[in-house]
């Protein structure tokens, strides 16, 4: 089940909270530590004002809530609050048995006992959720993963803790996998929320629309993106539908990862069939690949890594990726030379690419060092990026691969005189028009964006996924 926090000061914000948010949600949880002293009065109304079961829970300042009054106030606007049809009530671990649990379990209320901690998964996890099952219905915890090796903990839990009722949550960053992917733990139910009551909580549109959170089951296949700032990441957007496009049984997930040998052992867990990878990820995961194909040993990085019998392969869809959306200029002779701004990771492929077509190749970097490295194998020029204007109207393509730009107003060839007939990349793809692009566009240059080479190389990932075309009848929305 997907369950709506709800974190309103009034009953009917609470109540018009779950009607607009009806088509994604099975549950609603009531807190009333976020409700006025008046409507807290009124908290027992509300499960007869809406048409899903009704958690109800009244959250501490040391347990992540809002409540500040007295032990003996809270605990009385819950039993209040419980002359109401609730179909659950949520009391924290150090609670004595007393009034509450007596109270519902007279009026037939589930009883969801929990643990929070803010800090740190802790190293007894499962004897303490097996001690809370032992004083309630359900074991609840909530924890916070600090690495990779936390959540394959949580993971954990379905094997160690089968047949235990039991809702088990990573917060912050690292735990989103096990918000999405909660019924693989055995959880009977994610939390959701539009104004993020808990750190990493999301959406029930995102749960339900984009992930189908709620259907997962034991087969449904794993996929995902690794890397170090994956949170707000396109791809999930790019597979998710596509994988419904071709009916097929499978979720794509992204993970904040720390160390890559410890997802591997999660891949494992999982059994997962692939998984994307972004920075800084990109040469590290191919210590771990037993397959690896010729563009990724000549680019030396990986952006695909796919599940073969026995071993793990390792692709890079980044060079055709990056060159679809030029591919026909290429061709027809309209690019013949080209700026490559940066040497970082992308650059590797982009270069390799662009040279791959015969197209002669300057690179441009603050350290010329770098730029050196990827020349010399690439057989093409390198200069420092504070000579860029050397460069105007010298070259047919100019390709912005740096981070510049991302997230901010900035242009890294700022005063870069731009004549008209460059055709200007920027695989920059958030903002979607950089002020690189922007600054071209004004001076009349055709331009590409970093969504073109996104998409591209998501589709070819894809096919290296399921074996398909990606499906003609799905839409990419990335807006």
């Amino acid at each position: 089940m997907i369950c709506l926090t709800i974190a309103e000061s009034t009953i009917a914000a609470a109540v018009e909270k779950v009607r607009a948010q009806r088509q994604y949600i099975d549950m609603a949880e009531l807190r009333l530590d976020y409700l006025t002293k008046d409507e807290c009065e009124k908290a027992c109304t509300f499960p007869s004002l809406v048409d899903v079961p009704c958690i109800v829970t009244n959250r501490r300042v040391q347990d992540g809530g809002k409540c500040s009054l007295s032990e003996k106030q809270r605990r009385n606007q819950l039993l209040k609050a419980l002359d109401g049809d609730f179909r659950y009530v949520d009391i924290e671990e150090d609670l004595k048995r007393g009034e509450l649990d007596e109270k519902a379990e007279a009026r037939g209320v589930k009883i969801i006992r929990s643990l929070h901690d803010f800090e740190k998964v802790p190293d007894d996890i499962f004897a303490r959720i097996q001690q809370l099952r032992k004083r309630a219905d359900v074991a609840k915890v909530a924890v916070t993963p600090r690495g990779i090796a936390d959540v394959i903990t949580l993971f954990n839990a379905q094997k160690e803790l089968e047949g235990t009722d039991k809702i088990i949550i990573g917060m912050g960053p690292y735990g989103i996998p096990t918000r999405i992917l909660y019924k693989r733990m055995g959880s009977m139910l994610t939390f959701c929320s539009d104004n993020q009551t808990a750190p990493g909580q999301l959406s029930g549109r995102l749960l339900k629309e984009l992930y189908h959170a709620d259907e997962v089951n034991e087969r449904t296949a794993i996929y995902g993106i690794i890397g170090n700032n994956v949170t707000e990441s396109l791809s999930p957007m790019i597979h998710n539908p596509g994988f419904r496009g071709i009916k097929y049984n499978a979720i794509y997930v992204p993970f904040l990862v720390d160390s890559v040998r410890s997802f591997f052992a999660l891949a494992e867990n999982l059994q997962m069939r692939g998984f994307s990878v972004t920075v800084p990820h990109k040469v590290e995961v191919l210590s771990y690949c037993g397959n690896i194909t010729r563009e990724v040993k000549q680019i030396g990085a990986c952006n695909t890594v796919v599940r073969m019998p026995g071993l793990w392969k390792a692709i890079n869809t980044d060079y055709y990726g990056f060159l679809a959306p030029i591919e026909n200029d290429i061709e027809s002779g309209r690019i013949k030379s080209a700026l490559v701004i940066g040497a970082g990771g992308a650059s590797n492929a982009i270069v390799w690419a662009l040279r791959n077509r015969n197209v002669k190749v300057t690179i441009l970097n603050r350290t010329l060092s770098r730029a050196e490295k990827i020349a010399q194998v690439n057989i093409c020029q390198f200069d420092r990026l504070e000579n860029a204007r050397a460069y105007e109207g010298q070259v047919d393509l100019i390709v912005q691969t740096t981070t510049v730009g991302q997230g901010s107003w900035e242009n890294p060839v700022e005063g870069f005189h731009f004549t008209g007939h460059e055709i200007c990349y920027d695989i920059v793809y958030q903002p979607r028009i950089t002020k690189f692009l922007s600054d071209a566009q004004a001076a009349g240059c055709s331009i590409h964006t970093g969504l073109e080479m996104l998409i591209g190389q998501g589709k070819l990932q894809f096919e290296a996924f399921t074996g398909y075309h990606y499906p003609r009848s799905v839409k990419i929305d990335l807006s």
